[in-house]
């Protein structure tokens, strides 16, 4: 049958029939929230390249916390910014390490809210890299090459020193090869069985992580990320990389960012069967930042499109910068 017996308008009609048939809802409780953490005493300072984004002291947290918990936000997603880096990342896996200290204080806080911890080494090490790095000179220039499986070592005690300080979620986000594998073995070693882990599966080496270098003080010295991340161009890749972590052992899986990479939501979701989260990055949230700033664009009706696009594609979990607006948009709603 065809028009004029079939109008689909028909469940189009108003505001009730779109709600009823509506196939993609999103909800409070599929949202994570960053939050950069930083030393210091009444430090709120906002990011020049993220508006509305800042980096806290621990003195200035928990209005923070406080906010979030209040729109209903599960979880929040921990980045620290600490006061000393070095070539092997000591800051990220000492037992006073700035995440660590944030983590205790918002399980003490609030013990509901999920806290996840982003495990990697960029934001501590003097070079930027996510891992150990041998370096050597050409021609007066310094080059380098990031070491592996010396990385897995390192990263393993990020972890397990994070799920020590009370982080529900573990999230490496190192792209080394064996990175799941390591750091489940090590948390599984020091008691922490129940901690899922969720991994940054397909991480692109995408220029949408531009706000976010400044936001984590995590710019690269010297050369890229290019030997680690995954190139743009590729999608089969993707199943590789994600089949490698369900068998390493990996409870979620991610694919970063999220965008340009909406067919690689789906690819995942049609192949593997567990939760699957959508990383709406620092770059996606600046440009809309601008654009609305600028008045070209309906900022809430953009973001409330993008995130249920991100969901369609089949997300069941959104980390975004925009977690906050979202969830004031749904309470009023």
């Amino acid at each position: 049958m065809s028009f004029p017996i079939v109008r689909h308008r028909r469940l189009r009609q108003s505001t009730g029939m779109r709600n009823m048939v509506r196939e993609t809802v999103l909800n409070v409780n599929d949202l994570i929230m960053p939050i950069f953490v930083t030393y210091g005493q009444g430090v709120k300072n906002e990011i020049s390249s993220m508006p509305g984004i800042y980096h806290f002291s621990l003195d200035t947290l928990k209005a923070e916390v406080d906010e979030i918990v209040d729109l209903g936000i599960p979880a929040v997603l921990l980045f620290g910014i600490p006061e000393t880096k070095d070539s092997v990342g000591t800051s990220g896996f000492v037992e006073n390490g700035i995440v660590q200290e944030a983590t205790r204080l918002i399980k003490k806080w609030y013990p509901h809210l999920l806290v996840v911890a982003d495990t990697c080494l960029c934001e501590f090490t003097d070079h930027g890299h996510c891992g150990m790095v041998h370096t050597f000179e050409v021609d007066g220039q310094v080059h380098g090459d990031v070491m592996n499986d010396e990385s897995l070592e390192l990263l393993t005690k990020t972890a397990v020193s994070q799920a020590k300080a009370g982080a529900d979620i573990i999230a490496p986000s190192n792209m080394m090869d064996g990175f799941v594998q390591a750091i489940r073995a090590g948390l599984d070693e020091a008691g922490f069985e129940h901690v899922p882990i969720m991994s940054y599966s397909v991480k692109y080496a995408s220029a949408f992580y531009g706000p976010f270098r400044e936001a984590a003080d995590s710019a690269p010295q010297f050369g890229d990320r290019k030997t680690y991340q995954m190139d743009p161009a590729n999608a089969r890749e993707a199943l590789r990389e994600a089949e490698t972590d369900v068998l390493e052992g990996a409870d979620m899986l991610m694919v970063k960012p999220a965008l340009a990479y909406m067919d690689v939501i789906r690819t995942l979701k049609d192949q593997f069967d567990l939760p699957l989260v959508a990383y709406n990055v620092s770059g996606e949230y600046s440009m809309v930042k601008a654009a609305a700033q600028q008045g070209w664009i309906n900022e809430k009706a953009i973001v409330q499109e993008m995130l249920t696009g991100m969901k369609r594609a089949g997300a069941d979990i959104i980390i975004t910068y925009f977690a906050k607006d979202a969830a004031g948009w749904m309470q009023e709603r």
